[in-house]
This record gives C-alpha cells, structure tokens and sequence, in this order.
C-alpha cells in the first residue's frame, strides 16, 4: 500500500461480504474503523454448514433442509425444485409473502448492526427492493455508481450473473457490464461476485466453480483500479491474486470468520 505523507491522518476501511445473518459480530466489524463496507448477501436462506439455522428449516425443519442441501449439492437443481415446490404447496400461504417477512426480520436486524458510516451493496440472495426502507441514514447503498472515501474513488456494482440456483438478484450479463461501465474508473472497484479467473471462482468445499463476471475481469485489465474486492465464493481455491496491475481480493465469508478485510492507506 502506498505510504502516507506527512501530516495526514490515515484512513482505515473494514470491508465484509457473505454476513448471512451474522448480525453479532456484524455490529463489531466496524470497530477501529473510519468506515464499513458491505459487499451483499445480508440474508440467511439456508446455512450449508449447519442446516438449522435460516429461513427455509425455520418454515420447513431440519430433515427438508438436509434433503434440499444434499440435491443443490448434486447438482441435481431440477429436482431440489420440484421438492421445493411440493413443500411450498404443503404449507398452504403464499411463498413470496412468507419469504419477505422472514426477509423483513433479517434485514431489521442486519441494518441495525451496521456502523455508521457504511457502504454497501447487494449480494445474489439480497432483495434490492427492501433496502431503501431498511437502510438507516449512516448507509449509503450503491449498485453501478461512486463514491470518495479518504481521497480515493471507491465503485460498487451489487447482485449475481443468472445460474440454475436461481436466487433472488441474479441479473442477465449484459445488465451487470453495463453496471461496470457505469463506474468507471476508479481507485477500489467493490462487487459482490469475483471477476471470472478460474482460481478466484472455484468453491474447495462445494466442488464447483460459482459464476464469476468477464465484464468485471476486462474493466480490471483496462481500468486498472488498485483492488478488486468481493465475496461470494465461501472457500476459494485462491483468495488474493494479482491480475495486472490490480490486487484481487476475496474478503471472505463474513458468516464463517467473523472478521472484517482490512484496507488502510
């Protein structure tokens, strides 16, 4: 990192990813810190380490959760759909109402935690359009735009590339570029999902590679932002890697470590 000049104070960033309802030591990462960012995945669907905790065994028990876990695992989506549909039409209510009330209580106590000033920026399991009336004022939300901290240009661009897991903001590769486009170039570019470099994508537990963005990789090379960072692959192959003149990082898996990234200049 580049040294500080004489005179001027130092500026220190935490920057987390992959909370998943981690709202305990959510409320402590932005301790030491002049601000927070937040790169997405607030909610807690289904936890593949411990199938009782989140949203789905809340509605449905621990036995279907470890079903439902061992199908997406398999790869077999299509028929971790159709088991889901069945226990969807068992429990007799509408499934988006039932789903973004149990959002709902997350988010109150995810925002909550956030320390002021945070940035932040959705995940692939985030639901953009509760944010606004979640979000307190010391949470700046940004997706496809900037911002100046500490005398450097921070860009967030938010959300997942479409995949058969189908989670709720998976958008189509040409939205996500133009989001890209639209930040620029800029010191420290922030994204929920890593730019598409097969040791960066591949998940070591899960056995697959997750999708990762080439509008992302190509704006790395012909931006040449100082840091790419992001989430999104719980246990990559590679979380630190150079590509030109970008350092690349994977932040890690907030709901695991809870452990902020360290960014200080």
């Amino acid at each position: 990192m580049a040294s500080t000049p004489v005179g001027r104070p130092r500026t220190r960033i935490h920057v987390v990813s992959d909370v998943h309802g981690n709202a305990r030591d959510l409320a402590r990462a932005g301790d030491g810190a002049d601000a927070l960012i937040c790169l997405g995945d607030l909610v807690l669907f289904l936890d593949y380490a411990d199938h009782a905790r989140g949203i789905f065994p809340d509605l449905f028990g621990v036995e279907n959760a470890d079903r439902i876990v061992e199908l997406r695992t398999a790869r077999r989506f299509e028929e971790a759909r159709a088991f889901g549909a069945r226990l969807w039409a068992g429990i007799g209510t509408d499934r988006a109402a039932a789903i973004e009330k149990a959002v709902r209580r997350q988010y109150a106590e995810m925002f909550a935690a956030f320390p002021e000033p945070t940035y932040a920026t959705y995940g692939n399991v985030d639901m953009p359009t509760l944010w606004p009336e979640c979000a307190g004022p010391g949470t700046t939300v940004l997706d496809g735009e900037r911002v100046e901290i500490g005398g450097r240009v921070f860009g967030f661009v938010g959300g997942g590339l479409r995949t058969p897991m189908r989670t709720p903001y998976e958008i189509s590769d040409e939205e996500y570029a133009a989001k890209i486009e639209a930040v620029g170039e800029v010191d420290v570019l922030c994204t929920h999902i890593p730019p598409e470099v097969p040791e960066l994508v591949y998940d070591t537990v899960a056995r697959r590679f997750e999708r990762g963005s080439l509008a992302l990789l190509d704006a790395i090379r012909h931006t040449r932002p100082r840091y790419a960072l992001f989430g999104h692959v719980h246990q990559p192959l590679v979380r630190r890697m150079r590509v030109g003149a970008t350092e690349c990082v994977n932040v890690g898996h907030f709901a695991g470590s809870g452990r902020p990234w360290v960014l200080e200049w």
